[in-house]
């Protein structure tokens, strides 16, 4: 059986007639393509769907897409069925020459996916790589990074990394290292530099922020001592914590110059 059995025409119609239609068919299918992927951002919306939610039904329809693409080409030209047998030879082969990294991305999509060690809009750490996950497709995991670019992290690289989700009971707990020198007391660190900081800040975003800003003691080295602050920013607002954390830290600085020629 060939694939043009699927697709059956007038005798009289040659294969120009038969190629049309089958590219005509293809068109149609990026269009409904369109259409239920509106049709999904916009119930997703309606129903206050969870994006990784919304995330899965996208690449489901993708696959599924894809595979009716494929179905249709082989009809446009006449390919047998018995290709899809021989063509797992072809694959085979194409692991052979390099193409396994492709594969493996796409089976490591599926599996972030299903085991799920973060979700669409959560922050994330993998490996060096941090930013919000904007998507996950079936070769790669974009990330809205703080240069506030797109960074496209391959699935195979995600499951061989550590993962660091910074998301928890529904908003982004960052936590960044500010460091200071043996030059100033800690009273006069924490007392006028961090303390004052934080309660400016918190008076002026406190509104886009889940609570206060924290801080703590991390190390004492050679160099100085280090301190932890930690920012609460709602689930999926990145641009928010990308913006309000250099703010932040501009607020602790200044504080700590004029500090140090007070000294």
């Amino acid at each position: 059986m060939s694939f043009t059995d699927w697709f059956p025409l007038p005798e009289q119609f040659g294969p120009t007639v038969h190629f049309v239609v089958s590219l005509a068919l293809l068109v149609l299918v990026a269009v409904i393509y369109k259409l239920i992927s509106r049709s999904i951002a916009s119930a997703a919306k309606r129903l206050e769907l969870d994006p990784h939610i919304e995330n899965s039904f996208r690449l489901i329809l993708r696959v599924l897409t894809g595979l009716i693409a494929i179905t249709i080409a082989f009809a446009m030209f006449e390919l047998p069925t018995e290709w899809f047998v021989g063509s797992s030879a072809l694959v085979g082969a194409a692991i052979g020459f390099g193409s396994s990294q492709t594969i493996n991305n796409v089976v490591a999509g599926f599996v972030v996916i299903i085991s799920r060690p973060f979700r669409v809009k959560d922050y994330v750490k993998i490996g060096d790589a941090e930013g919000q996950v904007e998507e996950i497709t079936i070769n790669y995991t974009k990330l809205y990074t703080p240069s506030f670019n797109l960074l496209e992290v391959p699935n195979v690289q995600v499951i061989n990394s550590r993962v660091l989700n910074c998301t928890h009971e529904g908003f982004i707990k960052y936590t960044f290292s500010l460091s200071f020198p043996h030059s100033v007391t800690n009273e006069a660190v924490t007392k006028k530099c961090l303390e004052p900081a934080i309660e400016e800040f918190y008076r002026k975003h406190g509104d886009a922020l889940v609570r206060k800003p924290e801080y703590f003691f991390e190390t004492i080295g050679i160099a100085g001592r280090s301190y932890k602050l930690r920012i609460f920013v709602p689930r999926g607002e990145a641009k928010t914590l990308y913006s309000v954390q250099s703010e932040l830290t501009e607020m602790i600085m200044t504080l700590w110059d004029k500090q140090r020629v007070s000294t």
